[in-house]
């Protein structure tokens, strides 16, 4: 796929409820000044994007059939066996090969049902009592697309994506031009709660771990799961793809987090008078202007659920292939049993995700995908000097001319 399908892919999977609820729930737990420690995770994390999405492209494999797999299990096995380090690549990439299937099952499935039914529930109370049955029109449709491989992902998500940031960021921002002259006391808030919160709320380092781990399940920087989708670029130079991949956690988090973030602490619902959870208070705070903007909310809600579930659906596809898809080639000829058996436990999984309790679903799904760092994040490490090697290279043959400028 091109550079601009990789991108809105990956940003599919990253550009969802993490931003909407994510930061409502980090809001509530560690104040305002959450806001802060996610910004400033933002911004580091577009260097670990562009390391682990330059190796994705770099240590990709390309099937018989034109199959392309890519990712931190790739990475992993193969970097570090040049390194002399087989073994430990081995079971680092086993490692993130379960935790991906856990975390396409958790936060890229379950929450994403589970805060889609919220809101909808919130806007329909009558409706609050039949979570699967909406599981079961969620899964019908996210099957549709899935079925189809990444091409179908892609040309899926190239269309969403801009749609859906447009119509969340757009309607932010009427929410914020309208509120420009609190401006000064939303970041006195933002920083004073960064530095000097409430002892009761954790202290610095309790609320600075809450806008790390909201920023980590959002733009998924560090975790390793879009150098799976970035893997499949039509590129022979991995440099050129991290740079495409670092633009990620900046939309995500520095802009669409932070836009969430103010037009809550705007219309003063991050005291959270009451008591909701996730996209509720997210909704409380956009309806607080405008009673209509729900339902705006709502179908921005519900698009981004569906373009980070597909796109999840390939990351778990993945894993689940690296584990059992040899063991299906050898009984059948090809690895596209192990896939169907996936897709029908993904489908299933969003009936439990949408009929599950927020708390519960939140739980299983930060221990899935925020877990996924420990393998990939060592791995990263120890491939920095390579990375950084292909960067200069890279630049040195664009700024010679070898490289063609677009």
């Amino acid at each position: 796929m091109s550079h601009f399908q990789a991108l809105t892919t990956a940003l599919s999977a990253t550009v969802g409820l993490g931003n909407i609820a994510g930061v409502a729930i980090a809001i509530t737990v560690g104040g305002p000044g959450a806001t802060f420690w996610l910004i400033i995770a933002g911004f580091l994390g577009m260097s670990s994007k562009f390391v682990e999405c330059t190796l994705g492209v770099k240590y990709r494999k390309i099937d018989k059939f034109g199959v392309v797999s890519g990712g931190p299990m790739y990475y992993l096995s193969e970097g570090l066996k040049k390194r002399k380090m087989k073994w430990l690549g081995l079971v680092l990439s086993f490692i993130f090969a379960v935790l991906v299937i856990g975390g396409a099952f958790g936060g890229g499935n379950m929450f994403q049902a589970n805060q889609a039914f919220s809101q909808l529930a919130l806007m329909v109370p009558s409706i609050s009592g039949y979570g699967a049955y909406f599981g079961i029109i969620l899964a019908i449709l996210v099957g549709i697309v899935i079925i189809g491989g990444i091409k179908s992902i892609a040309r899926v998500t190239d269309k969403i994506v801009p749609f859906m940031a447009l119509l969340y960021v757009g309607t932010a921002m009427v929410i914020i031009i309208m509120n420009i002259d609190k401006t000064g006391s939303a970041f006195g808030l933002i920083l004073s709660g960064a530095f000097a919160p409430a002892a009761i709320k954790g202290g610095i380092i309790g609320v600075l771990i809450v806008g790390f781990q909201r920023a980590a399940f959002s733009n998924e920087a560090g975790v390793g799961s879009a150098a799976i989708a970035h893997s499949a670029v039509k590129t022979d130079e991995p440099i050129s793809e991290g740079f495409v991949a670092l633009l990620e956690p900046f939309v995500d988090t520095v802009v669409i987090c932070t836009m969430t973030a103010l037009v809550i602490i705007f219309t003063g619902q991050y005291t959270n008078p009451l008591g909701l959870e996730g996209t509720q208070l997210t909704s409380q705070a956009f309806g607080s202007v405008f009673s209509w903007f729900p339902y705006l909310l709502l179908i921005a809600i519900f698009l981004f659920a569906f373009s980070t579930m597909i796109s999840w659906s390939y990351y778990g596809l993945k894993g689940f292939d690296y584990l059992f898809g040899g063991i299906s080639e050898k009984l059948f000829g090809n690895r596209k049993v192990t896939d169907t058996i996936f897709r029908f436990i993904f489908l299933g999984v969003i009936v439990v995700g949408a009929s599950s309790t927020l708390g519960a679903v939140t739980d299983f799904a930060d221990m899935m995908i925020l877990t996924m760092g420990i393998p990939n994040i060592l791995g990263l490490i120890i491939m920095a000097p390579e990375v950084k090697k292909d960067l200069i290279s890279y630049i040195s043959r664009v700024k010679s001319g070898e490289i063609k400028r677009y």
